[in-house]
Order: C-alpha cells, then sequence, then structure tokens
C-alpha cells in the first residue's frame, strides 16, 4: 500500500465512531460519501421516510458492477457486556473494536479502498462502472433502504448489471464461504381461541392453551422437506409461547404462538401457508393466523461473478470458497431480481455480539480480495 493510499482500518473505525442504530444515521453516509467523492464517485443521497440511503457512481459505461452493503447497525445491547466502548473503534492488539466492525462497515471501507487501488492503477483507460448503493435500513424493516433505491434508480433508467453484497459470509476463516442464494424467511403469528372456565371444572371450558400446544405439535414434529442441491432442509422454529394467564385455576381462553421458517426452493411462502394452515385445522378448534415473508428463497447459479470472486479469494488467500446459501436474510433477496448477485465478506463469528471486533489482517486481506475481484471482473473478454 502506497504512503497515500486510503487505509480501510482508518475509514472503518470511523464509520464505527457514528453510532447509526437503526433507523438513525448519525453522519455514517456523509463518511462514505466524502471518500466516495475523493475518488470522483457522484454521491446521491436518497431519504425514504427517516431512513438515509446513498447511491454512487463513478463512470457511465457498461457494465455497472455494484457493491451493496449497509451502515446501520443493531444496538449494543447491555453495556456491561463490553470490555470497550462500541463506539469507539479501539484497536487493541490487532484488533478493530466495535458495533459494526464485522457487519459490516469494515467491508464498506475495504471495497472503497479497494476501488480506489483499481482506478489507480487502471487510471482513466476504463471501461464499466463501480457503483455503490449503502443503505440505512438493513438491519430494521428493510422497507426504505434498498427497495427502494433499486425503485429510484429503474425510474432513471439505471441498470446494475452485477451487485457484490458485503455481508460477513466467512464462517471461520476469511474467504472460506460466498453466498450465491438465501433461504426465504416466512412468519407466522398464532392466535388460538378457548373457552375460559375453572382449572376443577374442564367440562365446561375449552382450553386454548391446550390445543396451541397440539398445533404448534403438528407443525414442529412434521418434516417439511429434506433439502436441494444448493439448501439445507427448512426448518420450522417456535420463537415465542404467550398464555398472559396470572391465574393458576383459570383455563385461558386464548393463547398465542410466533414461529418462523427458513425455507428452501422446494416452497414459496404461498405454499408455505398453505400447508401450515391444512396442519392446523387437522388440529381442530378456532384460531387466527397472520402470516407475513421477509423475503422468498433464491440462488444465483455460478457464473462470472462468483467464479471471479472466488479466484480473487483463491490468490490473495489460497483458499476454494465453498457456495453456500445458508444464514440467514440479506438485502441480496431484493437484487437478484435486478441482476446477479453474490455475497462475500468477513468473518461472522462476532456479528451482533457483544465485543464485536474484526483483525486488522483481515481488513487488509479483505481490500486485496476486493481489489483483485474488480480486476478481474473488468478484464476485457
Amino acid at each position: 500500500m502506497s504512503p497515500t493510499a486510503l487505509d480501510p482500518a482508518a475509514l472503518a473505525a470511523a464509520l464505527i465512531r457514528r453510532p447509526s442504530v437503526t433507523p438513525k444515521d448519525e453522519g455514517a453516509l456523509d463518511v462514505v460519501a466524502g471518500a466516495l467523492e475523493k475518488l470522483g464517485f457522484d454521491c446521491h443521497r436518497l431519504v425514504f421516510g427517516e431512513i438515509h440511503n446513498l447511491y454512487a457512481r463513478r463512470g457511465d459505461g457498461r457494465p455497472n458492477l455494484c457493491f451493496a452493503g449497509h451502515t446501520d447497525v443493531v444496538p449494543p445491547g447491555e453495556a456491561e457486556a463490553w470490555s470497550f466502548d462500541p463506539f469507539s473503534a479501539a484497536i487493541r492488539d490487532g484488533v478493530l473494536c466495535g458495533r459494526g466492525a464485522v457487519d459490516m462497515k469494515g467491508a464498506i471501507a475495504a471495497f472503497i479502498a479497494a476501488a480506489e487501488r483499481l482506478y489507480a492503477a487502471r487510471g482513466r483507460d476504463f471501461a464499466g462502472s463501480v457503483s455503490l448503493l449503502i443503505t440505512g435500513d438493513e438491519e430494521g424493516d428493510a422497507v426504505n433502504g434498498t427497495r427502494k433505491v433499486l425503485e429510484w434508480l429503474g425510474q432513471r433508467g439505471e441498470v446494475i448489471d452485477a451487485s457484490l453484497v458485503g455481508e460477513p459470509t466467512s464462517a471461520e476463516r476469511l474467504g472460506d464461504m460466498i453466498k450465491i442464494g438465501r433461504r426465504g424467511s416466512m412468519t407466522g403469528r398464532l392466535t388460538v381461541h378457548g373457552v375460559q372456565g375453572h382449572t376443577a371444572y374442564p367440562h365446561l371450558a375449552d382450553n386454548a392453551a391446550h390445543r396451541l400446544v397440539a398445533m404448534l405439535h403438528a407443525l414442529t414434529e412434521a418434516e417439511l422437506d429434506h433439502g436441494t442441491a444448493h439448501f439445507q432442509p427448512s426448518t420450522l422454529q417456535v420463537s415465542t409461547i404467550d398464555i398472559a394467564n396470572p391465574a393458576s385455576n383459570v383455563i385461558p381462553a386464548t393463547a398465542r404462538a410466533v414461529f418462523n421458517i427458513r425455507f428452501n426452493d422446494c416452497w414459496t411462502s404461498d405454499q408455505l401457508e398453505r400447508w401450515v394452515r391444512q396442519r392446523l385445522d387437522e388440529v381442530g378448534g378456532r384460531y387466527t393466523l397472520e402470516i407475513s415473508a421477509s423475503g422468498e428463497s433464491f440462488i444465483v447459479p455460478p457464473g462470472k461473478l462468483s467464479d471471479c470472486l472466488a479466484e480473487a479469494i483463491r490468490r490473495i488467500s489460497g483458499r476454494a470458497p465453498e457456495l453456500s446459501t445458508t444464514g440467514g436474510t440479506s438485502d441480496a433477496r431484493f437484487i437478484h431480481a435486478h441482476c446477479p448477485v453474490a455475497e462475500f465478506g468477513l468473518v461472522g463469528q462476532t456479528m451482533h455480539k457483544a465485543d464485536e471486533r474484526v483483525d486488522l489482517s483481515d481488513l487488509t486481506a479483505l481490500t486485496a480480495i476486493y481489489h483483485a475481484f474488480l480486476e478481474l471482473f473488468f478484464e476485457p473478454e
């Protein structure tokens, strides 16, 4: 790295010092825009509702490769659980500490530093464009973030040809995993209705708690599928059960539960909803069910994007990354409808945890991987 090159650790630290807990921005996007404008990017600040977003692009040629990410972070939680100030960006023994270091301010900084190196090496003789879509709504409802920016781009007639999402996909070591798809996520809010009564006279009542237990058993005992070529088996997990009954001698009239299904490409959310309702109807009893799906499953078949990324990882780290669909959802679920997308970033073992942190050596290596990826992606065919 030349003495004047952008330092990804310094930029990541500047971002961490902005306590941008969803939906607050706290100047985080100012830091990103300031760094990009120095590199010749045209920056557009886009505010939808209370969410701040940024779209930046350098060049007007094709292909347009877009790095997607988010500056918003989850709350730090209890202060006593941390051994350092979560927004101080402290550096200890070669480790950058703070909320967002891994998820995913470190990756944003690494990509910007990699873009600087690309343009320094190629100068003006460069076909294609590099862009960044950075949202402040990935950790929240994801309503006024990436989806709205993509709609804005469509209204402008601007096309993204491929996208790299910088989520922390590495499992154990940097470079061991690329995400080429994601499972869908569906949440069910189940309310079972019975008849209140005295526990000594159950024949005069209809215990909603008993019916709820039977319904949850019917859902959890079933095997949804066996998985597919690129996906693990779909899973259903109960996340809450609430009877809200303060008296031990009263049969409850109402019982509630929330469950979440992470599903593969065997299913759509509509198909799953029909399956759930059939299972509940077989148990019997009165119930109401509210269903919401935050994303459908998707897979992007291996191609140029994942090939270039895998080769860049091999060159820098010597590793052959697994092409995976594991984990939760990300904004790739919105982007894949517009262009091929792959996800790759830092090791995610401390994301969303107290004492979130990243090795400075991983930041350096990630910057080198992103730079190698950019060089490979824009190689003349």
